[in-house]
């Protein structure tokens, strides 16, 4: 069972603390190594915490061994009740650049309420003193950090890594989603409507009544379809580990999610029992859906207005007229 952290012994507490430090050095190491790649000035702050925690792991074990002798024994934090919690690595460092500095900044102030808890508790004048000395530095970590910031992410740096970030959010989720969304939109127009017209001509040929949720079943069902289809083929086209864009997950969600919207936008009006009705609306909803596809293109795949416009429209209205053709 895992120990009250009243109940360590000064040994236990100097122990804890020596692993305190390796592990955030190395939770520091892993931050870096994530940064490298797309945000360099970034790493380099980290990495220069990595020697401030190695310091103080250095000063710790010399303590340590004066005391206690060569043998450090193992104790970690999850051996002690109420201790800090770190979030795993992988969690932290698929966090915004952002996220990433507050998580460090959290570290630290974790880590020195340690030290001043542990201080408190020792009786050895020179242990006491090596705690809150190390509490007062790890405060200091904070202002350390600023000045590190300032140093490496100067304004040109700060606009590289917004420019990689941008870049690593269109790459991640605006290409899967404008992907999904495109083939929602398009793919689902000829089946919807060649229902549509289908359903409404048989039933003046047969003068029967016009049935006005069946195109709408259909739309649904080609949409739903669409959907499950395009997010398993984007989450199993690569792993993201040598293109850079990301969890196969996530893109799989975003691209099947957007699909399926695209498709069920200009299903909806079919609800309506009126078909001329249902059908000019649906054909509205179609030409916003174009406009906003168009839009994306140019805003964050840096597409021409007017080539994202006619790409998009033209291959959108062929769609469309196949379906009325064919269902007419």
């Amino acid at each position: 069972m895992p120990k009250s952290f009243k109940q360590l012994t000064e040994r236990e507490i100097l122990a804890l603390a020596i692993t305190l430090e390796e592990e955030d050095g190395r939770t520091y190491g892993d931050m870096a190594d994530a940064l490298q790649k797309d945000y360099p000035a970034s790493a380099k702050v980290f990495e220069s915490m990595i020697v401030e925690e190695s310091e103080h792991r250095r000063r710790l074990t010399e303590l340590y061994r004066s005391r206690f002798g060569e043998h450090i024994i193992m104790i970690r934090r999850t051996d002690v009740k109420g201790f800090v919690r770190r979030r795993p690595v992988w969690l932290i460092k698929n966090l915004s650049l952002d996220h990433v500095r507050k998580e460090a900044s959290s570290m630290e102030m974790e880590t020195r309420n340690f030290y001043l808890q542990s201080a408190a508790k020792c009786t050895d004048a020179g242990t006491r003193q090596l705690l809150i000395d190390l509490a007062e530095a790890e405060r200091g970590h904070v202002n350390t950090a600023e000045a590190l910031t300032e140093e490496h992410l100067t304004p040109q740096v700060r606009e590289q890594e917004d420019k990689a970030r941008r870049r690593l959010f269109v790459m991640q989720v605006i290409q899967p989603g404008l992907a999904g969304l495109m083939d929602g939109s398009v793919s689902t127009l000829a089946p919807l409507f060649a229902a549509a017209f289908a359903a409404f001509y048989e039933a003046q040929k047969l003068g029967v009544a016009y049935q006005p949720f069946l195109p709408f079943k259909i739309g649904l069902a080609a949409s739903i379809g669409a959907g499950i289809s395009m997010g398993f083929a984007e989450a199993l086209s690569d792993d993201g580990s040598l293109t850079g864009r990301g969890r196969p997950l996530i893109r799989g969600v975003v691209c099947g999610l957007m699909t399926t919207a695209g498709g069920i936008g200009h299903t909806l009006p079919y609800l309506i029992p009126n078909f001329h009705i249902a059908t000019a609306i649906a054909l509205g909803v179609v030409l916003a859906e174009l406009a906003a596809i168009s839009w994306i293109r140019h805003r964050f795949m840096e597409a021409p207005w007017l080539s994202a416009a006619i790409q998009v429209v033209i291959g959108g209205i062929v769609v469309l007229l196949a379906g009325i053709l064919i269902g007419s």
